[in-house]
C-alpha cells in the first residue's frame, strides 16, 4: 500500500504537468507559478492550523533562500514543459540528484564515493545524449531552462538540509515556500491582464495545477513516511513514464529511441545516486517538501533522496 501511495503521487504529478502544458497556451509560467503557490498557501495554511504549528519562522534566512531557489527553479520547470514534449521537460527537472551530489562536494567537501561518481557519470551521459542528437534547433532554449531546473533546485535542496537539521517543521517550510512562489509570481499574475477574461477552460487549469500539485504532496509526504524511503525515492521517477504515456495520448508526442535511452540513463542515474548515498536505517523523521514543491522527503535521508517544477 505504502507503493502505491506514491505511484498515485506521480500519477498527480504527471497531471499537474499535463494542466501547466495546457495552460501555457494561455498563462505566463509567473501566471501559473503564482496560482500554484496561492492554492499551496490555502492548503498548508489550514493544515497548519489542524496540526497546531505556528508558521512564524526563526530561520527567515534559510527559508528565504529556500523559497527563492524553489520559486526560480519551479518556473524553470513550467516554462520548459511548455516548450518541450512533456516526458523531457519532466525528465531535465530530474538531474537534480547529479547536481546535488556535486554540490555538496564543492561546498561542504563530502566525499563522492565511486558509487556516486559512476551514477553521476551515468547522468551526465544520459543529459548529454537527450540534448544532443534528440533535441530540434528550436527546442534548445526549452531544454536549457529545463536543465536550469534541475541546477537550481539543487541549491535549494541545501537550505532543506539545513532546515531539516535545524528542525523546522515541514509544514512551515512548504507555507514560507509557497507564500514566496505566490508572491514572485504576482506580477506576472497581474500583467499578464487574464484575471478579468478567465474562462472556464482557464480556472479549470489554474485549479488544476494547484489541486493536483498539492494532492500529490500529501500522496508523496504518506508514502515516504508510510514506506521504505529508497523504495519511494525509486518509484518517484514513475512521473517520467506517466508524463511520456499523457504526451503521447494528448499531443501524439513520440521520442526517438535516442531520447528514450537517454532518459532511462537519467533515471538510472537518480536511482543509483540514492542507493549510492544511502545511510544505515535510521528512525523516520518528519518529510520536507522537494525544492521545486513537488514532494517530500525525510530529513534524516542522504541529500540525494531529496528530489521535486
Amino acid at each position: 500500500m505504502q507503493s502505491l501511495w506514491m505511484i498515485v503521487a506521480s500519477l498527480l504529478f504527471a497531471c499537474m504537468g499535463v494542466c501547466v502544458k495546457l495552460g501555457s497556451t494561455q498563462f505566463s509560467a509567473g501566471e501559473m507559478v503564482s496560482w500554484r503557490g496561492l492554492v499551496g498557501v490555502l492548503m498548508v495554511g489550514v493544515l497548519a492550523r489542524a496540526q497546531g504549528v505556528r508558521l512564524a519562522t526563526p530561520l527567515w534566512r534559510l527559508q528565504l533562500s529556500r523559497g527563492l531557489s524553489g520559486s526560480f527553479a519551479l518556473m524553470c520547470y513550467f516554462v520548459a514543459i511548455g516548450l518541450l514534449p512533456l516526458a523531457t521537460a519532466v525528465t531535465l527537472s530530474y538531474t537534480s540528484p547529479i547536481f546535488v551530489a556535486l554540490l555538496l562536494a564543492l561546498m561542504f567537501g563530502e566525499r563522492l564515493r565511486p558509487g556516486v561518481l559512476l551514477a553521476v557519470g551515468t547522468g551526465f551521459v544520459g543529459i548529454v545524449l537527450l540534448l544532443r542528437p534528440t533535441l530540434q534547433a528550436d527546442q534548445w532554449l526549452g531544454a536549457l531552462v529545463g536543465l536550469g531546473a534541475g541546477l537550481v533546485s539543487s541549491l535549494a535542496y541545501v537550505s532543506v538540509r539545513e532546515l531539516g537539521r535545524a528542525g523546522e517543521p515541514e509544514v512551515r517550510t512548504v507555507f514560507w515556500f509557497s507564500a514566496l512562489t505566490a508572491l514572485l509570481g504576482l506580477p506576472w499574475l497581474v500583467a499578464g491582464g487574464n484575471l478579468a477574461t478567465l474562462d472556464l477552460r482557464g480556472v479549470l487549469v489554474i485549479a488544476g495545477i494547484g489541486l493536483f500539485g498539492g494532492g500529490a504532496q500529501l500522496a508523496m509526504t504518506r508514502a515516504y513516511r508510510l514506506g521504505k524511503t529508497i523504495v519511494s525515492a525509486s518509484l518517484a521517477y514513475t512521473t517520467v513514464i506517466f508524463s511520456s504515456l499523457f504526451g503521447m495520448l494528448l499531443w501524439d508526442e513520440t521520442l526517438p529511441p535516442a531520447a528514450l535511452l537517454a532518459i532511462a540513463l537519467i533515471v538510472a542515474s537518480g536511482v543509483m545516486t540514492s542507493l549510492a548515498t544511502r545511510s544505515p536505517a535510521r528512525r523516520p523523521g518528519p518529510p520536507i517538501e522537494r525544492p521545486g514543491g513537488e514532494g517530500y522527503s525525510s530529513p534524516h535521508d542522504p541529500p540525494a533522496f531529496r528530489r521535486l517544477p
